[in-house]
């Protein structure tokens, strides 16, 4: 309520410069409370808000952050907040001086409700005080966000009525987190305020390398998208996160794109004189107003936020400006415009780009120099044990809309997975955070897939319906399994993304196999023709040939074992089966023995040929277990040089290779696609056999460069060639720079290294990977409470032993068993 009540007052400060907050304490009393019991509950009763810390005896760190306190205290003010101190020592006030960690903690209260409670430690400082305290207060209008689909979600609901802000902050608690609270204090009426920590949200916002990124802003035009697909355009904020950079950017949005005006540039009196920012002066003709128009728009959405831009209608008579010149600006608190006569837009923009980068370093090298010393300190400040299960905490108060999910009982479940062609359903729990994260994406994927037949999404709650998740054997969370009408449950095993998992039931659409009956058929299939609108989500089909057989033998198990194989892949891959005559036709044409494999990785490209029989002998079959086709499938289905990602990359590291991993910059230079094509070249002769040739691409899997300077201790110029020999010995070796990069160079460069002629440049690392913090010990400190508590209790563990027994035997029971596929890691354990 005090909020709105002074949004006239703030704006006020915000114009100024926040002057105020720069004056001593000789000229403003201090803001301070030193409470006693009796005001502090005087301020509990008045549902005011009110940060107060409870101490005792003062240290030096408590004095140091006392002094923070108050000078936090002067600028909560401006928004209506209370700070203040109550001293243990004087009076007890309970609980609150009771407790251990009185003197550790300070306590936001709105009324008698405790808000936040805050380690001294992160409110180290007047900002880290002023922007928690904000974050807090604007808790639920300030959404915390972490990957593209929550934006997206953001976003969908503004389209058509508001704008958004995205800020995205390092380090909670630092200047520049307080400048985007302060501005969404101000402006959260306007705007919706949107605030991430994670680097995931830097690529989708188009930034190649998030490491290097310092704190950044974004307004999303959204308020004039109305149709529902269509994304809201960014602008992004090319300043330093400063509160009158924030004030003057937002300003810059509000502004009209474009100024049209008929007299001189002296003379010209807009907004952007007012918010001291460059202003270009752009010229038009009666004869070609509307490309000089068009033109003006161009420049303007290209320098918006940075520049103001004005159209000069040179017809008119008021305007003398001389024709040779088609451009003028006037930089900020300067009275002298300049004339300048330009080619193209790009000169125009390339100008003022340069301006704002020369300004802008010179700010930045001093900030620099006075952080430098605080840097390693504050790095790790705000570390959170688990970033899934902060966002899913700062969207507990979202209502997800499941009209699109057919939420399961144990009256409908039966029903719906029996009599849907295909039915698939998520299992999870609502107090677990990886369950809640994907509940979202699952909610995006059923969306997505509105209007399509034959597939009906539905979730199980296995904390309120546990027989059914115990009878359909889940033991981890979150798990989705789809029901196809005429074969067994199978698992989902991809990634928990939107993307992924929409992709996944799509091609679950796709009978496996396909069953063929031609050789037109084959063809058609082969070529992508049919099911040609799945190609998009995978050009690559695997064909199984098979001999028809009479005796019903060793070859019918054959094509059983593909068959099944077939049906563990659906929703990965395209299979079809051919068991016919012809079939031996097809194997004489790509010189295989029968049974086969034919893969196809697109129209025009020539399928590749695998004979099945070499593993197979008079007295087994040709694979054992569907299990050991699969393993052939995937193997066979790898792509000979792929682009390593996060999805792909454990798949290429099972094949128990070498890595050769050429690493390329953000950029699709002409440097970057000679390098790639030298390696296809050198991969071509056949010399590469013995590693794995792959590439990475810094600017879409930034993690890359990360990879690359734990390899060799830095990052070189790139593009890098890098072997790494992850499974004998972790050497990593690594190609000479001033080598040109070149099919002969790299086999020359590789022989070196099978011969020992070239020194390793770097060791992989065997450390285990933990958690970014430790895990919290409850038995330790158990024992010291009561020393043996937990060692008393540690022995009795028959009756669980047992029940975990039969929990082993459920677990391995034939019943309602999906299928032998590989479990996913598991999330949390039931």
């Amino acid at each position: 309520m005090c909020r709105y009540s002074v949004y006239t007052v703030v704006l006020l400060l915000f114009l100024l410069g926040f002057i105020s907050k720069h004056h001593s304490k000789s000229t403003n009393p201090s803001k301070l409370l030193d409470l006693s019991a009796q005001s502090f509950r005087q301020i509990l009763q008045s549902s005011r808000t009110c940060f107060v810390y409870f101490g005792k005896h003062v240290n030096p760190g408590i004095e140091a952050f006392l002094e923070q306190l108050e000078m936090s205290a002067h600028a909560l003010e401006d928004y209506g907040i209370m700070v203040g101190k109550l001293n243990c020592s004087v009076e007890e006030e309970e609980p609150y001086c009771s407790r251990e960690e009185v003197m550790k903690k300070a306590h936001l209260f709105r009324g008698a409700e405790v808000l936040r409670s805050f380690d001294v430690d992160t409110v180290f400082d007047v900002n880290a005080i002023v922007s928690h305290v904000l974050f807090s207060v604007l808790f639920n209008e300030v959404r915390y966000v972490h990957t593209p689909a929550e934006l997206l979600a953001v976003e969908r609901a503004a389209r058509g009525t508001r704008d958004v802000v995205m800020g995205h902050i390092q380090v909670l608690g630092l200047p520049e987190h307080r400048a985007l609270m302060e501005a969404a204090f101000v402006y959260g009426t306007k705007y919706q305020f949107v605030q991430t920590t994670g680097a995931p949200l830097l690529k989708h916002m188009g930034v190649a390398d998030p490491a290097s990124v310092p704190a950044r802003l974004w307004f999303l035009h959204c308020s004039g998208v109305t149709h529902r697909s269509e994304p809201c355009p960014h602008t992004l904020m090319r300043k330093p996160l400063t509160t009158i950079n924030i004030h003057t950017f937002l300003q810059l949005m509000e502004a009209p794109l474009l100024v049209e005006a008929s007299v001189d540039p002296e003379e010209v009196n807009v907004v952007f004189s007012h918010l001291n920012v460059p202003v270009l002066f752009l010229f038009a003709q009666s004869e070609t107003m509307q490309l000089d128009r068009d033109t003006a728009q161009s420049v303007a959405r290209r320098l918006r936020g940075e520049v103001g831009v004005v159209l000069i209608h040179r017809d008119n008579l008021g305007v003398k400006t001389a024709l040779k010149y088609n451009a003028v600006y006037q930089l900020p608190q300067e009275q002298e415009v300049r004339y300048l006569s330009l080619k193209n837009t790009d000169e125009v923009v390339n100008l003022f780009r340069e301006q704002l980068v020369q300004k802008t370093q010179g700010e930045e090298e001093e900030e620099a120099d006075e952080d430098e010393g605080d840097e390693d300190q504050w790095s790790s400040l705000d570390v959170l044990d688990d970033e899934v299960a902060e966002s899913v905490y700062r969207d507990r108060g979202l209502t997800l809309d499941t009209d699109s999910l057919s939420e399961l009982t144990d009256q409908t479940f039966s029903t719906a997975v029996t009599q849907s062609r295909l039915m698939v359903v998520l299992f999870y729990l609502k107090w677990d955070a990886v369950s809640m994260a994907f509940l979202q994406s699952y909610l995006e994927v059923a969306e997505a897939l509105e209007g399509v037949g034959g597939v009906e999404l539905g979730s199980v709650d296995c904390g309120e319906w546990t027989v059914i998740c115990r009878d359909q054997n889940i033991t981890s969370f979150p798990s989705v399994l789809l029901y196809h009408s005429t074969h067994p449950p199978q698992r989902y095993r991809g990634m928990l993304g939107t993307t992924s998992l929409h992709r996944f039931l799509l091609l679950s659409q796709v009978p496996s196999p396909v069953f063929l009956s031609s050789s037109a058929e084959v063809l058609s299939f082969l070529e992508g023709d049919l099911y040609n609108t799945h190609s998009t989500l995978t050009p690559i089909r695997v064909l199984g040939l098979y001999l028809p057989t009479d005796t019903g033998t060793e070859l019918d198990q054959d094509v059983l074992v593909f068959e099944e194989a077939a049906q563990s892949l659906r929703g990965e891959i395209i299979l079809g089966l051919f068991v016919h005559e012809e079939a031996q036709r097809w194997a004489d044409e790509h010189s295989v023995m029968l049974p086969a494999l034919l893969v196809s990785r697109g129209s025009g490209i020539q399928p590749e040929a695998h004979s099945l029989s070499s593993s197979s002998s008079s007295t087994s079959s040709t694979s054992s277990t569907s299990q050991d086709l699969i393993s052939q499938i995937q193997r066979f289905t790898l792509d000979p040089f792929p682009e390593l990602g996060v999805e792909n990359l454990p798949g290429y590291v099972e094949v128990g290779k070498p890595l050769l991993v050429l690493f390329v910059g953000g950029e699709e230079s002409v440097e970057v696609l000679q390098s790639l094509e030298e390696m296809r070249k050198a991969q071509s002769t056949g010399h590469l056999h013995s590693s794995l040739p792959c590439w990475i691409h810094l600017g879409r899997t930034p993690a890359g460069r990360s990879v690359l300077e734990s390899y060799l201790g830095f990052v070189p110029p790139l593009p890098a060639l890098v072997l790494s020999q992850l499974n004998t010995g972790g050497e990593v070796f690594h190609f000479p720079p001033e080598r040109p990069l070149l099919a002969a160079e790299i086999i020359q460069w590789l022989q070196r290294v099978q011969n020992g002629q070239e020194p390793p440049a770097g060791m992989i690392s065997d450390e285990a990977w933990g958690p970014p913090v430790p895990f919290y010990n409850f038995l330790s400190v158990m024992d010291e409470e009561a020393p043996g508590y937990a060692a008393q209790r540690s022995h009795k563990t028959k009756p669980g032993a047992k029940r975990g027994s039969e929990r082993g035997a459920e677990h391995n029971s034939p019943q309602t068993s999906p299928q032998t596929s590989p479990q996913p890691p598991p999330h949390t354990e039931l």
